[in-house]
């Protein structure tokens, strides 16, 4: 597989879940691929998995230094960026008067600042080349929120607004935007809310349990995400910006109200 040699990738939170799957499908396609995390041993982790091709960085979104050293990063090693995939992501749970302030400004500044500031730096690389791709890691909720989860949902509907923001201003500029909607993915931030709502049952029965919720039955893969980012960082989908993808086992089409006859 080879469909994206020649390609410059940064994929931000690309040590774990959905990222860790996007950084791994790009390498198979033969990209030069940086991952940026603020772990750094689950970068050497998954740098070990991902080919001589890869670089990782120790970095963190919400810092626009690191962002900047994210892009020149790239440029140097690399020669520039043509694909931004954004997988930086954390949830928190509660309502606006439960959610403290400083982690409703935690979970803004990494789920939607963090898109801002690496699309910043990479912008600027991605003209130089002629055009690119910005792909960012949204949810369904953004669309419908369960209870609970203010500063998520805020974050999620901030991302997909972002992204249309960002597509018609770099239109002319040969650069899509688009973000990617999931459902639940077996990822590690799925099981560690799993984990903190599995009361006297178990993790993977939680996880079954919330797979019975989506139509096909089941939660989704890390793969079958960035299988869809690929698609629409590729150059077949050169002609879709602005836009939203549910990738979500029919859970929004399961929220469709059905009217009598």
């Amino acid at each position: 597989m080879s469909d994206f040699a020649g390609k410059a990738v940064i994929v931000t939170g690309g040590s774990l879940g959905m990222g860790l799957a996007c950084a791994t499908r790009f390498a198979q396609g033969g990209a030069d691929v940086l991952i940026v995390a603020n772990d750094k041993a689950s970068i050497e982790t998954a740098l070990a998995g991902l080919g001589p091709q890869a670089r990782g960085l120790v970095g963190d979104v919400r810092k626009a230094a690191d962002m900047q050293a994210a892009a020149t990063e790239a440029a140097s090693a690399f020669g520039g960026v043509d694909i931004l995939v954004c997988c930086a992501g954390i949830q928190r749970y509660g309502t606006v008067v439960e959610t403290p302030e400083e982690v409703w400004d935690d979970v803004l500044d990494v789920n939607l600042k963090g898109i801002y500031l690496a699309a910043k730096y990479a912008i600027p690389e991605m003209r130089k080349r002629g055009g690119g791709a910005i792909v960012a890691i949204s949810s369904v909720q953004a669309f419908a929120s369960q209870t609970s989860v203010a500063a998520y949902t805020a974050s999620k509907g901030g991302i997909n607004a972002l992204v249309r923001a960002m597509a018609l201003d770099h239109a002319g500029e040969n650069i899509t935007v688009n973000s990617v909607c999931p459902a639940s993915v077996d990822t590690p931030m799925l099981r560690w809310a799993a984990d903190l709502y599995k009361g006297d049952s178990t993790a993977e029965a939680t996880l079954a349990a919330w797979g019975k919720g989506h139509p096909i039955g089941r939660i989704g893969q890390p793969w079958e995400i960035a299988e869809a980012v690929a698609f629409l960082a590729s150059d077949k989908a050169r002609f879709i910006t602005g836009s939203d993808f549910k990738i979500d086992g029919g859970v929004m089409a399961k929220l469709g109200i059905v009217l009598p006859q």
